[in-house]
């Protein structure tokens, strides 16, 4: 009898169990398929340490997940930059199982959205990339949703989170990190009203098991309003452990339900620059506080070069060798 994909999603609780038990965030690196993909068979790849390869080829051990990044379009016919969910599904899930590396389905991102209108359709996502390995899904929401997208997306998953009690469910979302000291008299904190409105609807909706992923990042010009100013500059890793602060502040949500993701090296704001000081503070504060995860964007730009500007292959910065960003997440989080 051939094993139901709610059983196989069933073995995922064991790893959310032993992670939990560590008391240590989630770390998974997000993975543009898109960059370096292997259009002739259909397998994630990078070019991050100089050499054409399969990502776990080149993904360093230990690493204990990966987030797939990005499904967009309707659940249940979702595609990833115009690749077949099928053919993206056949060639890699049988991979991370047998190097036993867990994987996050994300969904949306800038340029895209993912919608999900039906309770059926959001099964057929969520059975097309079951197995034992996959940890959870993520929507990413930053692509000018509609209030009625959004409710839409988490009414279906609520429907249908019964049937998958293993999986982790994360909501990433664009912030600011004021040190204002005033967050919590604004009506959306450092949340835009995309933000808030994915709190209101998973409220209503009753949704559990959700964590918010602020993505710590590309905050403007500094200033008090925006970031925790040092010398001049946006101090990102203090600005990333404000923004957690401001949202258990503004909306009570607890630490154990807060995600967070910078982006390494240079950002699109270019003079604010995510360092591995800024990961250790960030990391270090992370565990002590008790945070469900800690990832970065992107695997592919872990790699140095002298860019002026923000690159999706490389840090743009010249003095970090390539997987320095990786390695430095995967031992600060994996450190007593």
């Amino acid at each position: 009898m051939p094993i139901r994909p709610h059983a196989l999603l069933g073995c995922a609780l064991s790893l959310a169990l032993a992670s939990a038990a560590t008391a240590a965030p989630l770390f998974s690196p997000y993975k543009d398929i898109a960059i370096s993909m292997n259009w002739n068979n259909n397998v994630m790849s990078s070019n991050v340490s100089g050499v054409f390869q399969p990502l776990l080829s080149v993904l360093p051990p230990r690493v204990p997940a990966v987030t797939w990044a990005f499904a967009t379009g309707e659940c249940g016919a979702e595609t990833w930059a115009g690749l077949d969910p099928d053919a993206l599904a056949q060639a890699n899930v049988p991979l991370f199982v047998k190097r036993k590396v867990g994987y996050i389905i994300s969904t949306g991102g800038a340029a895209g959205k993912f919608t999900c209108s039906s309770a059926a359709g959001m099964r057929a996502f969520i059975d097309r990339y079951a197995s034992p390995r996959l940890l959870g899904l993520d929507f990413d929401i930053e692509a000018g949703q509609s209030a009625a997208e959004i409710n839409s997306l988490v009414d279906q998953l609520a429907a249908v989170q019964a049937d998958y009690p293993g999986l982790r469910y994360s909501f990433t979302l664009a912030t600011l990190g004021s040190s204002t000291g005033q967050v919590s008299s604004l009506p959306y904190g450092d949340l835009n009203i995309t933000g808030y409105t994915v709190i209101q609807a998973i409220q209503r909706a009753g949704l559990a098991n959700y964590t918010l992923n602020l993505m710590v990042m590309d905050y403007g010009g500094p200033s008090p309003w925006v970031c925790v100013v040092a010398k001049g500059h946006c101090d990102m890793g203090r600005t990333a452990i404000q923004a957690a602060q401001n949202l258990n502040a503004k909306f009570g949500i607890p630490y154990a339900q807060i995600e967070l993701t910078p982006m390494i090296g240079r950002n699109d704001v270019v003079d604010e620059v995510f360092s591995l000081k800024d990961a250790n503070t960030m990391i270090g504060w992370a565990k002590a506080n008790g945070l469900a995860g800690v990832h970065f964007w992107s695997f592919d730009r872990d790699t140095p070069c002298a860019l002026p500007y923000a690159s999706a292959t490389c840090s743009s910065v010249a003095d970090v060798p390539a997987l320095a960003y990786t390695k430095r997440f995967r031992n600060q989080v994996a450190a007593p």
